[in-house]
C-alpha cells in the first residue's frame, strides 16, 4: 500500500501510458513480535558485511544469498538493519567481488516496491550507471538487470538519464550486437547475449518515460532496436519489442518502426511460442497502426491473419487486449476489414463482446465499430447476435468505451434490419441520454450514432418527440465549445429538421440564432454539416427571414471559395433555400455569390446542380421584378 505524491514541474515529460508506480510508499509496518529467524539470521550477517574485511565481507555477502531473497521479511531485513546502504557503498569500492556480491543481492531485493525506492534515494542508482562502463561483463550485466528492476518509477527514470545512463546501455547493447553478430547468423556466445538481453531489460524500463524515449533516439537507439529485432533469442527479443511498444506512442519512432523495416519482424513474432512476445509485438502493432502506411505494410506482411489466430486465446487477457487493440487499428482501413472478413474476424469478435475485462472491450467494440462500416459486416454482427450486447455497453461509465460503443451503434443503425433492433433494446434512448455525458468525446460520438437512427427509424419524427426535453437538449449542445461536438449535433440536427413538428419544436428552443452564430467558422468539416442543417432548418414558419437577420447569409457565401465539393454542396442546397427570401437574395449578391454560382452548374453531382442553378434562378427573378418595379 503506497500514497501519491505531486510530481515536480521536472517531472513533465516523465510520464507514461503503462501503469507507473507510485512515487512514495508508505512505510511497511512490521510487527516485532512476527520477525522470523531469516529476519535475525539476516541481521546477524549484517555487522559482517558493515565491519568486515573484504574477505569477511564477501563471505558475509554469500552467506546472505543463502536466504531466499524473493521474501519480503528477507528483503526488510536487509534495510530495516542498515545494511542496503552498506550494500550501496560497496558499488563504489575497487573490491570486485565486493560489487559483484552487493549487485547479486540488489539485484534480488529490488523486486520490492519499498527497496526500489530506497536504492533511488541512497544513490544507487548514479553508481550502477558507473558500472556500466566497467570491463567486466558479469558485473555490468549485474547493473543493468538491477536498474531495469529500480527505474519502474518516474524519479529513478529521470535520474538514469540525467546521469548518462541511456547512453551507455545503448552503447552496451551496440557492442554485444557487433560482438554476437546476430543479423550475420553466428554462433550463439551466452555472456555476450546475457549483457545484451540485461541492457535491453534496463532499456525497456527506461522507455517508459518520455523524456528517455527522445534520449534512446538520441543514443541512436532506433537502429539498434531495428538490428536486434531480426535476433532469433525470445529472452533478448522480449525487452527488445516490449521497448518498441513503448516508443511506438511518439511519432518519430512509428516512422522509423516502418522505414527501418521492423514491421514484418513484429508480424513473424506473432506467431511465436512465447505468449508475452506474441503480447509485446501485437502492442507494438496496436499503437502504430495508427498510421495509414503501417496498416498497409501488416497487411502486405500477413500479419491480419495471425492476429485473427490470436483471438482464439481468449484465456490470456494481456495478450488479447494487445491483439484486439491491433485489429481494432489495423480496421480503420477498408482492405483490412475485407481480409478480417476473410478470415472471419468479424464472428469472432462478436464473441468477445461479453464476459471480458474493459481494456478488452474497448478494442472489442472499436474494432467492430470499423469493420460495420461496411454493408456485409453490419449484417454479420446482427446474424451473430452483437447487436444486443452491443447496446447493452451503451450503459458501460468507461468514456473510451462509451466512445466507441457509440460508433459502433451507429454503424450498425446503417441498416434498417439492425435499426430496428436498436429501437427495441431502447438503443436510441440511450443515445440521447449519452448527450448529457460531460466528455465532449462521448458527446460528439453520441451525435454522430443518432444520425443514421434518426434516417432509418421507423415513425422517427414520433421517436425523436417521445424523449422528452430531447429536442431542448440537442439545440443547446450548439452552445458547446467543442468543433467535434457542433459538427457532429449539426449534422443530427439536419436529420431530426426533416420531421417538420419537431423543426418547429427545435426552432422555438432558438436553434436559428445558434446555427448562425456558428457560420463564421473556418472548418470545412463544421461548415459543411452546419450548412446541411440550415438548408433543412429553413423549412418551417419565417426561419429563412430569421438567418438572414441573424447575419447566417455573408459567412454562408465564403464557403464556395472553399476547395471541399462537400462544403459546395451543402452550401449550395443552403443558400437555395435562403434566396426564397428577397433580402437575403441581396446579401448573396452583394458577396459574389452569382459567378461562383454559375462554375457550379456545370457540376457532375446532380444535388449541386440543381441546387446551384435554383438559387441563380431566385437571385434573377428577385433581379427582374425590381427593374420592373423600377422602370415598369
Amino acid at each position: 500500500i503506497f500514497s501519491k505524491a505531486s510530481s515536480s514541474l521536472e517531472d513533465v515529460g516523465e510520464s507514461s501510458s503503462e501503469t507507473d508506480e507510485d512515487e512514495q510508499p508508505v512505510r511497511h509496518q512490521e510487527g516485532s513480535t512476527d520477525l522470523s529467524a531469516e529476519y535475525w539470521g539476516i541481521q546477524k550477517l549484517a555487522k559482517y558485511v558493515k565491519g568486515g574485511d573484504p574477505t569477511a565481507t564477501v563471505i558475509a555477502l554469500c552467506s546472505m544469498r543463502d536466504f531466499n531473497l524473493s521474501e519480503e521479511t528477507c528483503q526488510l531485513a536487509i534495510k530495516d538493519t542498515g545494511c542496503l546502504e552498506v550494500l550501496i557503498n560497496l558499488l563504489d569500492t575497487e573490491e570486485i567481488k565486493c560489487q559483484t556480491g552487493s549487485l547479486k543481492i540488489l539485484k534480488e531485493i529490488s523486486q520490492n516496491i519499498l527497496i526500489r525506492h530506497a536504492i533511488a534515494d541512497f544513490g544507487g542508482l548514479e553508481i550502477m550507471v558507473k558500472i556500466l562502463d566497467s570491463p567486466d561483463t558479469n558485473l555490468k550485466c549485474l547493473a543493468a538487470e538491477t536498474i531495469a528492476n529500480v527505474a519502474r518509477f518516474k524519479r529513478a527514470r529521470k535520474t538514469v538519464r540525467q546521469h548518462g545512463g541511456i547512453k551507455r546501455v545503448v552503447f552496451t547493447i551496440i557492442r554485444k550486437q557487433h560482438d554476437i553478430k546476430v543479423s550475420l547468423g553466428s554462433s550463439y556466445q551466452a555472456k555476450e547475449s546475457e549483457t545484451a538481453r540485461c541492457a535491453a531489460l534496463a532499456l525497456w524500463s527506461c522507455s517508459k518515460s518520455t523524456k528517455n524515449k527522445k534520449a534512446i533516439r538520441k543514443a541512436g537507439g532506433i537502429p539498434l532496436l531495428a538490428r536486434w529485432l531480426k535476433c532469433s533469442h525470445t529472452n533478448i527479443l522480449i525487452p527488445i519489442v516490449g521497448t518498441l511498444q513503448e516508443c511506438a506512442s511518439e511519432p518519430s519512432y512509428r516512422l522509423a518502426i516502418r522505414t527501418e523495416g521492423m514491421i514484418e519482424n513484429l508480424v513473424k513474432n506473432l506467431s511465436s511460442e512465447h505468449e508475452e512476445l506474441q503480447m509485446h509485438c501485437a502492442s507494438a502493432i496496436f499503437k502504430c497502426a495508427e498510421d495509414e502506411e503501417i496498416r498497409d505494410l501488416v497487411r502486405k506482411h500477413e500479419g491480419l491473419q495471425p492476429l485473427s489466430v490470436l483471438l482464439d486465446n481468449s484465456e490470456n487477457k494481456q495478450l488479447l487486449a494487445a491483439v484486439t487493440g491491433a485489429i481494432w487499428k489495423c480496421a480503420i482501413s477498408r482492405e483490412n476489414v475485407l481480409k478480417f472478413q476473410e478470415y472471419k474476424t468479424i464472428e469472432t469478435l462478436v464473441t468477445l463482446l461479453t464476459d471480458q475485462p474493459e481494456e478488452v472491450l474497448i478494442n472489442v467494440i472499436g474494432a467492430l465499430g470499423e469493420c460495420c462500416q461496411e454493408e456485409e459486416n453490419r449484417g454479420t454482427i446482427r446474424r451473430c447476435g452483437g447487436i444486443a450486447p452491443i447496446v447493452k455497453l451503451l450503459s458501460a461509465t468507461n468514456q473510451a468505451l462509451l466512445v466507441n460503443v457509440n460508433k459502433a451503434v451507429g454503424g450498425c443503425a446503417m441498416e434498417p434490419e439492425n435499426m430496428s433492433i436498436i429501437d427495441s433494446l431502447d438503443g436510441v434512448r440511450l443515445l440521447w441520454s449519452l448527450l448529457k455525458n460531460p466528455n465532449p468525446d462521448v458527446q460528439a460520438s453520441a451525435a454522430w450514432a443518432l444520425c443514421p437512427c434518426v434516417e432509418n427509424a421507423k415513425n422517427s419524427g414520433e421517436m425523436v418527440r417521445s424523449f422528452v426535453g430531447g429536442l431542448e437538449l440537442i439545440v443547446n449542445l450548439l452552445k458547446s465549445k467543442d468543433k467535434e461536438v457542433l459538427t457532429s449535433v449539426c449534422a443530427a440536427i439536419a436529420n431530426i429538421a426533416k420531421d417538420q413538428e419537431n423543426l418547429a419544436v427545435m426552432t422555438d428552443h432558438g436553434v436559428v440564432p445558434l446555427l448562425s452564430k456558428l457560420a463564421n467558422t473556418n472548418n470545412n468539416k463544421l461548415r459543411r454539416h452546419l450548412a446541411e442543417a440550415i438548408a433543412h432548418c429553413c423549412m418551417w414558419g419565417n426561419n429563412r427571414v430569421a438567418f438572414g437577420e441573424t447575419k447566417a447569409v455573408a459567412p454562408l457565401a465564403r464557403y464556395l471559395k472553399a476547395k471541399d465539393p462537400l462544403v459546395h454542396r451543402a452550401t449550395a442546397l443552403a443558400l437555395y433555400q435562403l434566396s426564397e427570401d428577397p433580402n437575403n437574395c441581396v446579401i448573396m449578391h452583394e458577396n459574389g455569390v452569382v459567378k461562383l454560382l454559375l462554375a457550379m452548374v456545370g457540376s457532375t453531382d446532380d444535388t449541386l446542380q440543381e441546387a446551384a442553378a435554383g438559387c441563380i434562378a431566385n437571385i434573377r427573378r428577385l433581379a427582374l421584378a425590381t427593374e420592373k418595379a423600377k422602370y415598369g
